[in-house]
């Protein structure tokens, strides 16, 4: 199995408009995406400094499914409205064991 998190923070102008935007959007992949085998969005509470403001947490089999994901037409245009909002993104995929 295969983990895939990334982490975002969004810029101040329409942040709270665009959290719940992009939250929707990332959700309505696993209807659209057969590879993704699981997804969890979160928004943040904390407003501490070094917090980010949306993260994700899916599952794939392998790593094929996650490359598929990451190039599939659906997930490109959630990635697209992402950069118009976020100021940056960190990731991290790993392989459960």
């Amino acid at each position: 199995m295969i983990v895939h998190i990334v982490m975002f923070k969004f810029k101040v102008e329409d942040k709270e408009e665009n959290l719940q935007k992009a939250k929707v959007m990332l959700e309505s992949l696993l209807e659209k995406i057969e590879c993704l085998a699981f997804m969890e969005v979160g928004i943040n509470f904390d407003t501490a400094e070094r917090a980010f403001d949306l993260s994700l947490y899916s599952k794939f089999q392998t790593k094929e499914d996650l490359e598929l994901y990451a190039n599939h037409e659906e997930h490109l245009k959630v990635v697209s409205f992402i950069k118009s909002v976020a100021l940056e993104s960190k990731v991290v995929d790993y392989i459960l064991d």
